[in-house]
């Protein structure tokens, strides 16, 4: 079982050994990532920047690059087919910038030439307004879920805790979109579940290594803060690899064979991952330890969890 274990027992890594270059790099990276927000700016998807959608029922179950090229001689932009329902139903996007006023003629001319027998079961604008309003609330979506996360840790944890969650969310959410800037993948709302499942999966392994930290600091009631963090951090090392590793593996096939739709959003999962298992031992844990340094032990005296004899001095 010793062959199977990815982490050896009674590791003693000096994790804060590299806390000043693990915030300099991660923060360098996020301000680049703002920057390639504002330019060149996302490649937004149907949903924010406008199109056409329609749903289509084939005759018979038919392969999404083969109805992809019946559709793109129309003109209306790139062309994404995704299955929808049942076999022989799929949800075709054209991600359009403008649409004529004979979309809706010109499709079905189309369908009946190129794809006989196909219906044409629905079909939906998203115009320039709707798209606005849907990237509005995707960012929105996105900053609620950072303010729940602060409140949570902040209840559950003292604040110190909660401000290095919040301020490690912000730096890995930030590098994610540059993700998306760089790789030019479309940013649709498949990209914005990426990023909340990203917040979710972060934050659940932050609080596994602050949980960790919070019960040796009642331990461990002598040991140095940068030590005990480390030790924190090696106690529960083992898990992190296992459970990132875990993750990856099942969205890997995804990223492969699971087809143009899916593919950014699985990109995005497995990018999310690895900067969420890396922030939170070289962003998170170095935070914590700059803002608790000389208030961490102090307050767990207060609160009666040590007595004044047992908290130390940074």
């Amino acid at each position: 079982m010793r062959l199977l274990r990815l982490v050896p027992d009674n590791t003693k890594i000096k994790f804060m050994r590299g806390r000043f270059a693990g915030v300099i790099v991660s923060a360098i990276l996020s301000t680049a990532s703002a920057v390639l927000f504002f330019y060149p700016g996302l490649n937004l998807g149907v949903d924010f920047r406008g199109g056409i959608s329609a749903q289509l029922r084939t005759p018979s179950p038919m392969a999404p690059d083969a109805i992809r090229k019946a559709l793109e001689p129309l003109g209306f932009g790139d062309v994404r087919v995704q299955q929808f329902g049942s076999a022989d139903e799929v949800l075709v996007r054209f991600d359009a910038r403008s649409q004529p006023s004979d979309a809706h003629r010109r499709l079905q001319d189309q369908l009946a030439n190129a794809l006989p027998g196909t219906q044409l079961r629905g079909f939906e604008v998203v115009g320039a307004k709707v798209s606005e309003e849907l990237f509005r609330d995707g960012l929105l979506a996105t900053a609620l879920a950072l303010v729940a996360v602060l409140v949570y840790i902040w209840f559950r944890f003292d604040w110190q805790f909660g401000v290095g969650v919040v301020a490690t969310l912000i730096l890995d959410v930030t590098k994610t979109v540059g993700f998306f800037a760089v790789t030019r993948l479309q940013f649709d709302l498949n990209a914005v579940a990426a990023l909340l499942i990203l917040i979710g999966y972060s934050v659940t392994d932050k609080v596994v290594v602050y949980d960790r930290i919070r019960e040796n600091l009642r331990k461990y009631a002598t040991m140095p803060l940068r030590e005990l963090i480390d030790l924190s951090i090696n106690q529960t090392l083992g898990r992190t690899v296992a459970t990132s590793l875990t993750v990856l593996l099942s969205i890997l096939p995804l990223a492969l064979i699971g087809g143009e739709v899916l593919r950014g959003f699985a990109l995005a999962i497995i990018f999310g991952i690895v900067v969420g298992t890396s922030s939170s031992i070289f962003i998170a844990s170095p935070i914590l330890l700059f803002l608790g340094q000389k208030r961490l032990r102090p307050n767990l005296a207060r609160g009666g969890r040590i007595t004044t004899g047992e908290a130390i001095s940074s």
